[in-house]
């Protein structure tokens, strides 16, 4: 789909490619076919379903740059890149002019994402839109935080992360112009949990 002058597409579960003056992809997983190369490559944390070594390799070549947590960076040792950037939450790095914050995402009532951990979600913005990637988190106080967030992509099958109604609670915190729902479809979560979502929250909805 097309937010302004940026086509956001998400490619499955948690996993998407953002194209604007750069291409871009967060958490690359279950990639099938031929992909552009990145410009950049965000990767959220260490789980499979988000830091997968096999298609961040299918993306990258010399002149990608990978952000991520530190505790990735073993696993991309032997991913072909120009440079690997690590992040914690609450830093900001501007890379071929998109910046990109790195904010905090955790669980509260679940044990799978310890907020000592210090994975991240993410505030892209590229080409003057400020897409936030959720990651995978709980409804968390520091959503409140976020502002002037253009589109949201936010975890709706619970579990390992916010369920469809406490996402629905999220956006009242964040107050995006657009919503995607993610992290469903794939290791947990199906589109009934995207559409109970989509029928319940304050704002735009789309799925994708």
């Amino acid at each position: 789909m097309r937010y302004e002058n940026i086509s956001i597409e998400r490619l499955s579960h948690a996993s998407f490619k953002i194209t604007g003056t750069k291409i871009v992809y967060v958490d690359p997983y279950k990639l099938f076919g031929d992909f552009e190369k990145a410009d950049l490559v965000i990767i959220t944390h260490n789980h499979f379903d988000h830091c997968s070594v096999s298609d961040v390799k299918k993306i990258s070549g010399d002149k990608t740059i990978i952000v991520t947590v530190p505790d990735c960076q073993s696993k991309l040792s032997g991913v072909e890149a120009r440079s690997v950037t690590l992040v914690r939450p609450g830093d900001i790095v501007e890379l071929f002019g998109l910046r990109i914050e790195a904010v905090p995402a955790y669980n509260l009532n679940k044990s799978f994402h310890p907020k000592e951990n210090e994975w991240i979600g993410v505030v892209l913005t590229i080409d003057g839109v400020r897409i936030y990637h959720a990651g995978d988190t709980d409804l968390i106080p520091e959503m409140s935080s976020l502002k002037n967030i253009d589109v949201a992509l936010l975890p709706v099958s619970g579990t390992y992360v916010m369920t469809a109604e406490e996402a629905v609670q999220a956006v009242k915190l964040i107050n995006p112009k657009l919503a995607i729902p993610m992290h469903y479809g794939s290791v947990v979560g199906t589109k009934s949990d995207a559409e109970k979502f989509k029928e319940q929250a304050d704002c735009r909805v789309e799925l994708i």
